[in-house]
């Protein structure tokens, strides 16, 4: 569970940044900017999304993905817990911050739909 304060408080933090929302999800906050969901939170912790445009900033401060309990193994996801120092640095968050909108944003973009094959003529 993550409580509203803590929300809130995230929500403070990056309030100089347009567009930033937030939505209740699974006992935890999801949240977005234009749309995308870019974080998450869960028992006050903040994740941001990492692809290989910025995983290596979350591995080098030894960051750990968010985990949650599968039916047979734990399941690790694409977002990973954002440093304290980090959330301290208002320089650092902001650049943190727009490293995961992108990367969510590549994520969330449709994938090229195959073409369909020409049917053989008869």
């Amino acid at each position: 569970m993550a409580s509203r304060g803590y929300c809130d408080y995230v929500l403070d933090i990056l309030s100089h940044m347009d567009g930033i929302t937030s939505r209740g999800m699974f006992g935890g906050f999801g949240l977005y900017k234009s749309g995308v969901m870019f974080a998450l939170i869960a028992d006050d912790v903040l994740y941001y999304k990492v692809g290989p445009a910025n995983i290596a900033d979350y591995e080098d401060a030894g960051s750990e993905p968010f985990t949650y309990s599968g039916k047979n193994k734990p399941i690790k996801m694409s977002y990973w817990q954002v440093p304290e120092d980090v959330l301290e640095d208002q320089d650092d968050l902001t650049e943190w911050t727009r490293k995961a909108c992108e990367v969510a944003l590549k994520a969330k973009k449709p994938k090229a739909k195959p073409k369909a094959k020409a049917k053989a003529k008869k």
